[in-house]
């Protein structure tokens, strides 16, 4: 099977997609069910049409583009990611899994390979938290792992809620109706761009990733006293901002001790009340996103916060009060599917190394539910989520051609 990616009509794709944005370039903004995202959606289905495959969606607007194997009722395998991009991201988060993914299906279609399992491109609804406040929202429905009531009491910081604001979208069946059948894939492969700087450091062009670290996101509400902050001596003082600051540095703290280089913690939003120069802050709003690959040195990391808490709390005489947004375990990629990719990089004669994916992604939730792995492409500089970012149409097509090959081997 001599396969070849048409390298510059993916580029093309890529730069069109792109296009399709709430920002000027280059910058990329694509908010789920906004405008510019439902105008994506239409596009890609387009394509996807184009391709021959056979395209629906489910009620969260999850789209399946399927190439039909010569046993249909066998499990399908699967590839594909996001096309939802957060306030002023790039072009290749997500979409080079997906548009990658459609180009690795044409390829297949071009050499007259004829898949005995269905080969089905999976583009995945809102794996960005931007809107409704939680990544992976259509995979975590799509595999079980958020149930429909839970969603149905997501909204937006306007308040419309997830039903009316997908409902709108045109997505009317019920939200019951996601989650995927029992043996509904035989495996899963995402593509995606590795979002650090390891492969380029190490001038490898591809990783196969064994395992995916998973996060915990908290939210913290710290409640003071405020007053004016020229008349409240400091002996006085009950400042939430003061007690947040240290609650933040616990939390750096929790993960640069727990006695491995995979436990990281991020304080991303601080929201200080009332926010005026001259006003004592009565209330602090943070946020935690804090992950690892081991569930259990996580899990650690989080009680060794909820201490520092406690203490800083009667230390301050401020109220700390915390609440679990979400806590997902990690996960393993599946040897059989490893050991493909692996073969398939040998096969073209292309390096890889098995590395670990820190940054978490829709194929975390499908793990529940099919065996899945991961293939990484570098990104200069190891920049994402911001509009430089950047992997080279070499880069794109080396990982293509993998992921076709893989697929090729899982399906025939």
């Amino acid at each position: 099977m001599n396969l070849a990616v048409d390298q510059n009509r993916l580029v093309a794709e890529i730069e069109e997609l792109a296009a399709i944005s709430e920002a000027e370039p280059p910058v990329v903004t694509r908010i789920v069910f906004s405008a510019a995202d439902l105008l994506a959606r239409a596009w890609l289905v387009g394509r996807c049409e184009k391709a021959g495959l056979a395209v629906r969606q489910d009620a969260i607007g999850n789209i399946f583009a399927r190439w039909t194997g010569s046993e249909a009722a066998a499990p399908a395998v699967g590839t594909g990611s996001h096309i939802d991009a957060i306030p002023n991201a790039g072009k290749y988060d997500g979409v080079v899994g997906v548009l990658g993914g459609l180009e690795a299906i044409r390829s297949l279609e071009r050499v007259g390979f004829c898949p005995k399992h269905s080969i089905e491109l999976l583009v995945f609804t809102s794996e960005e938290p931007t809107r409704f406040g939680i990544g992976c929202l259509g995979s975590r429905l799509l595999s079980g792992a958020m149930t429909p009531e839970a969603a149905g009491k997501l909204s937006d910081k306007d308040g419309a809620s997830l039903e009316e604001v997908r409902r709108n979208a045109g997505y009317q069946a019920p939200l019951r109706d996601v989650k995927l059948r029992d043996g509904y894939y035989k495996a899963f492969v995402e593509l995606h761009i590795e979002q650090g700087p390891l492969l380029e450091e190490q001038k490898v062009p591809l990783g196969i990733v064994t395992s995916i670290a998973a996060p915990a996101s908290l939210r913290f509400t710290i409640g003071g006293a405020g007053g004016h902050a020229g008349a409240v001596l400091m002996p006085e003082r009950r400042d939430a901002l003061c007690a947040a600051s240290e609650l933040i540095l616990a939390i750096e703290n929790a993960a640069k001790t727990s006695g491995a280089v995979d436990t990281v913690a991020t304080v991303g939003i601080c929201d200080v009340f009332p926010g005026a120069v001259n006003s004592i802050p009565s209330r602090v709003h943070l946020t935690l996103d804090i992950r690892d690959t081991d569930l259990g040195r996580r899990d650690a990391g989080m009680r060794a916060i909820g201490t520092a808490q406690k203490t800083i709390a009667a230390k301050r005489q401020v109220s700390i009060e915390e609440e679990i947004v979400n806590a997902d375990a990690p996960a393993q990629c599946a040897p059989l599917i490893v050991e493909a990719l692996s073969e398939a990089c040998r096969k073209h004669g292309l390096a890889s190394i098995e590395m670990v994916s820190r940054a978490y992604h829709d194929s975390l939730f499908m793990s529940r539910v099919a065996p899945v792995a991961m293939l990484f492409i570098p990104c200069r500089n190891g920049y994402s989520h911001r509009p430089d970012e950047y992997a080279s149409p070499e880069d794109i097509g080396r990982g293509v051609l993998v992921l076709a090959e893989t697929l090729a081997a899982l399906a025939g």
